[in-house]
This record gives C-alpha cells, sequence and structure tokens, in this order.
C-alpha cells in the first residue's frame, strides 16, 4: 500500500514537472489561449478546463496501458525485465536527470495549435478541448517523451499499474491549465501572477528532480551495473 502510494506522489510529481517543462508548457498555454476565449462565461472556461484535463489523462491511460499490458502479458519480455530491469534503470534515469536539467537537447516541432487543428476544434464547440487534450498529450518532445517513456511507464511495469498511475501522471500534466481556467473563471487578474510565478518555479523543479535522478542513477549503476558499492 505503501508503495502504490509513493508511486502515486511520484507518478503526480512527474505529471506536473512534464506540464511546466518548457515544451509541454507550450501546448498547456496554447490550450490556456484556446479556454480562455470565453472569459466572460466562468461555467464555459471551467467546463472547457475539465474536458482538457480529461482528454489529456485519457490519452495518457490508453498508451500507458497499451505498454504496460503488452510487456506485462508477454512471458519472455516480463521475465526479460524481472532479471534485467534493475540494470537498466540508473542509465535510464541518468539520461532522463540530463534532459530536465538540460544537459541533452533536442529541437523537435513547435508545440502551437496549427490553424487546421484549431477549426476541428472549433467545429466541435465545448468539446473541442476534449479534442486539444488527446493532441497535445500526444505531441512528444524530448522533455515529456523522457519523463512519460523514461520515468512513468517504468514506474508503471515496476508496481503492475496500467490505469491508476498513467491517470494520475494525465492529471499533473493538464494541472495547470486546470487552475488557470478555475483563475480565469473566477478572476483574470490572477493569471498573470500565476504565470509569473510558474515561470520562476519551473527552472528550480527541473534542475532539484533533474539533479535527483542522475544522483539515483549514478547511485543504481555503480551498485547493480558495475557492482561497486
Amino acid at each position: 500500500m505503501t508503495e502504490l502510494i509513493i508511486g502515486a506522489g511520484s507518478a503526480l510529481w512527474l505529471g506536473i514537472l512534464t506540464s511546466i517543462s518548457p515544451c509541454p508548457l507550450a501546448t498547456n498555454i496554447a490550450a490556456i489561449s484556446y479556454i480562455g476565449r470565453k472569459v466572460g462565461n466562468a461555467r464555459h472556461v471551467f467546463l472547457t478546463g475539465l474536458l482538457y484535463t480529461l482528454g489529456r489523462t485519457l490519452a495518457y491511460v490508453a498508451l500507458a496501458f497499451v505498454l504496460v499490458a503488452t510487456v506485462l502479458s508477454v512471458p519472455q519480455v516480463s521475465m526479460f525485465l524481472q532479471e534485467y530491469m534493475h540494470l537498466v534503470i540508473g542509465p535510464l534515469l541518468i539520461v532522463v536527470g540530463m534532459f530536465l536539467m538540460g544537459l541533452i537537447e533536442l529541437e523537435l516541432g513547435g508545440g502551437g495549435m496549427g490553424q487546421g487543428l484549431q477549426k476541428r476544434v472549433d467545429a466541435l464547440g465545448i468539446w473541442g478541448s476534449l479534442l486539444l487534450g488527446v493532441v497535445f498529450a500526444l505531441t512528444f518532445c524530448p522533455t515529456s517523451a523522457a519523463l512519460f517513456f523514461g520515468s512513468l511507464v517504468p514506474l508503471s511495469l515496476q508496481l503492475g499499474s496500467r490505469v491508476t498511475l498513467p491517470a494520475i501522471y494525465g492529471i499533473g500534466t493538464a494541472l495547470p491549465v486546470l487552475v488557470f481556467a478555475v483563475l480565469l473563471a473566477t478572476s483574470a487578474q490572477s493569471v498573470g501572477r500565476a504565470y509569473n510565478a510558474l515561470a520562476k518555479i519551473e527552472w528550480w523543479a527541473r534542475m532539484v528532480t533533474g539533479g535527483i535522478f542522475i544522483v539515483v542513477g549514478i547511485y543504481f549503476s555503480l551498485a547493480f551495473v558495475f557492482e561497486v558499492i
């Protein structure tokens, strides 16, 4: 039970960290811009924020469920992971930590909302935010891919969680949008202050988490790969 609680907390933090990292943050800002177009209608803003959160959550749950269920249902793969996962996790954590700290950088496509996508989203009305959540969740960039495939999926495999941890992670990735939606629905003036605070927190959150990942990864590598401690 304790292991699951720690896993849930880790999944939520990974989701929040994903949401405030530069590339995913760009998609969330695009989503906030979309949601905030009817800032005068508090109910509409709040509902679109909830549907966006639901869309991201469903996308991550579906993807993680397929990955985890496939791996666990294939005996050879499951046995391989049980035997060798402890050897992989150390180097994997080091790589993820390096991505978070900006020591490894890859330039991929931007995270904005194209005209074609905006037309499809607009055509669906309020349900368009659900589609937007799904699309933006699956628009991976190096940081979000490292956190999802390099941290959340191994954590889900370790705890055998096909739905719960991915769902918590999905909620975490959309949490800033949901918070901004509430602020827009209640007091639009609070949005600027909240965004400025978020920008300050993001760098420190990435650096601290990346540093922890690297230290733990080095320990795991020394203990299980090189067997020197």
